[in-house]
């Protein structure tokens, strides 16, 4: 099979198209003929960071959405020519790729595999945050920081939708406007205003009883409610978050974070997931695709995604990019 892999870390131009074998079927594994990648912040990373392991070129990508082509002994309740999205923590960037059965989800119908692809780990991981480890409940105020970035978007939509107030935090009016449609009741663009001093502003001076950060660095801790959640969720500016203990005291924050790829196989986030699904399949929440690239262009596509300041999600499209 083709695949975009790279050998060594660096810029996007270390992803190059190489010819690998197809991977091994093993008995609980599903294998995907992907119809779209989507492009992680974490795919990112893994180009930058991770070291691809011995001397075969690695092939990144966490999730993508397909048709699946063969199936191991074990796997129950799939078949060929099932449309799944599947994840992984590698593997994406090819023309098969391979998943562990409990990490493989059914697409309904109704739902085009572009969209699906783009829903498991996006919508998952804004879910967890809002719900299961950040409480949000229907009436509350919640700021979601990195709000054009994919999980930011799903946060946007889930907590309108659950009967939140929203406030979403994101560069340029354009942006900006755009995530309103999504359900947004208030806008903040971060590089022309002062994020803490409009938080209090619009909430009369109480701040927000749950943050959920994407973008990760200095925390903003002052846009918290007192007895606040705090969310930190990612670090798509780069730059890890740091803090202390009079940080949290003064205020009596509860800070949470997580790992939403150790959960994604668990029979909850499974449930959690296909609700998602389905709640896609009738248009009940949308993931914007910001432009689409062929494997080839997989290089191309992650210098896109880093220095563009998409909305929503960059595919691969191995249908052929739009």
């Amino acid at each position: 099979m083709k695949a975009a892999a790279y050998q060594r870390n660096g810029e996007p131009d270390v992803l190059t198209i190489h010819d690998i074998a197809d991977p091994v079927v093993g008995p609980a594994t599903v294998l995907i003929r992907v119809a779209h990648a989507a492009l992680q912040g974490g795919d990112l990373l893994s180009r930058r960071n991770t070291p691809p392991p011995g001397d075969t070129p690695h092939v990144v990508g966490y999730q993508a959405s397909g048709v699946v082509e063969a199936v191991g002994a074990e796997v129950a309740g799939l078949r060929p020519g099932d449309r799944v999205a599947g994840f992984a923590f590698a593997g994406s960037h090819a023309e098969l790729f391979a998943v562990g059965d409990n990490h493989a989800y059914p697409v309904p119908d109704g739902l085009d595999l572009s969209v699906a692809a783009a829903v498991p780990v996006e919508f998952g991981t804004a879910h967890d945050g809002l719900f299961e480890y950040g409480r949000l409940k229907p009436g509350e105020t919640v700021l979601v920081r990195g709000a054009a970035g994919g999980v930011g978007i799903a946060a946007v939509q889930l907590a309108h939708q659950a009967g939140a107030r929203v406030i979403a935090v994101a560069a340029t009016s354009e942006r900006l406007n755009r995530i309103a449609e999504l359900g947004a009741d208030h806008l903040i663009d971060y590089e022309a205003e002062d994020v803490v001093e409009r938080v209090k502003a619009l909430t009369n001076g109480r701040g927000a009883d749950l943050v959920l950060d994407m973008a990760g660095g200095d925390p903003l801790f002052g846009a918290c409610a007192f007895k606040g959640r705090y969310g930190l969720v990612g670090a798509s500016g780069g730059t890890s978050t740091k803090f202390g203990f009079e940080d949290l005291s003064l205020q009596s924050l509860t800070v949470f974070s997580f790992v939403y790829g150790k959960e994604m196989g668990t029979p909850r986030a499974r449930g959690v997931i296909a609700e998602l699904m389905a709640r896609a399949a009738v248009g009940e929440l949308t993931m914007p695709v910001e432009r689409s690239f062929s494997l080839a262009d997989a290089g191309e596509a992650h210098a896109f995604a880093e220095k563009a300041r998409p909305l929503g999600r960059v595919l691969l499209d191995m249908q052929g990019a739009r």
